[in-house]
């Protein structure tokens, strides 16, 4: 069965992704899925950096505005709404970009999802208690003993990976590990072609603060205002990410205003560098400067007169 053309642009965050994917929409007609988890949620606009109406310049967008912000959304959802988007324009003929800094969606998108025990909330609360009294270290330690393959592969300061590879080893009695070569990676049904934008840290550090002033000066404290009072609880998954639970934290008073914009711009440049991380491990993953518009259409147009 011939393979269908997909191109996967993936960078951390405020690097650029969106406007080059439009530009290569524009440039080859075709249309953006994103692989955004705080994206699927309505009513989250501004702090979600959600591409204005303007900024889309009449590409469609998938995958924006799915679910309310009170309802379920994960990877697997992704991988199932994404997929049938992907067929539906590829019976058009249209070229399919995929433009998000979720790198777990993207690999439920191309590999699915590996098949492990839902969560037991007793047991993720025994290793979470355990974490809170011995500290990371103490449970990093049990995990060595318990499936030293798996604690190869996690950092050790990574106590939400380290705690879901104990929680599979105690209910399956197998290693996270062996799940995952289990696994079968060869269904992927697309030819893809990879795409990232390196930007200098120094350069993305100023850009995330730049970034989190124009939230704040296009009315990131009203949205959040507007959706508590539409009745979602802060306690929501969705405002618990960052710049909502932050602005929330500032509301319930916490800490003051300018702190909050502080903690905003501190915790997304952490979320930032673990984005780093996650992409730089996939050497799949063709890096350009931001300034190589011309560079990437034509190795697109290489890649597609090959298909």
């Amino acid at each position: 069965m011939e393979k269908l053309p997909l191109v996967i642009i993936n960078s951390p965050t405020a690097t650029g992704k969106t406007q080059l994917a439009v530009n290569l929409a524009l440039e080859f007609g075709g249309e953006i899925i994103s692989a955004d988890s705080m994206q699927v949620y309505r009513y989250l606009d501004i702090g979600t950096a959600k591409p204005t109406m303007e900024e889309r310049r009449g590409i469609k967008h998938h995958m924006i505005d799915v679910v309310n912000p009170d309802e379920e959304f994960n990877a697997a959802l992704f991988a199932e709404k994404a997929r049938t988007v992907i067929a539906e324009l590829a019976g058009k003929g249209k070229p399919v970009f995929v433009v998000g800094g979720t790198g777990l969606y993207v690999r439920a998108l191309l590999r699915g999802i590996i098949d492990t025990p839902d969560v037991d909330e007793n047991i993720r609360n025994h290793y979470r208690a355990l974490r809170e009294t011995h500290g990371k270290k103490y449970l990093y330690d049990m995990l060595l003993q318990r499936d030293a393959a798996a604690a190869a592969q996690i950092n050790p300061n990574d106590s939400v990976r380290v705690i879901r590879a104990l929680e599979v080893q105690e209910q399956t009695g197998e290693s996270i590990t062996v799940k995952q070569k289990k696994h079968s990676f060869t269904d992927c049904p697309y030819s893809t072609y990879k795409i990232g934008i390196q930007v200098e840290r120094n350069e993305l550090k100023q850009r995330i603060e730049l970034r989190t002033e124009r939230m704040i000066e296009h009315g990131l404290l009203d949205e959040v205002k507007k959706v508590l009072a539409m009745g979602y609880s802060d306690k929501q998954k969705s405002l618990q990410s960052l710049g909502y639970k932050h602005v929330i934290g500032f509301l319930n008073k916490k800490y003051g205003w300018n702190e909050a914009i502080h903690l905003i711009k501190r915790d997304t440049w952490q979320y930032a560098r673990r984005q780093m991380t996650w992409f730089n491990a996939d050497k799949e993953i063709n890096w350009f400067d931001q300034n190589s518009l011309g560079e990437i259409k034509n190795m697109l147009d290489n890649c597609w007169k090959k298909e």
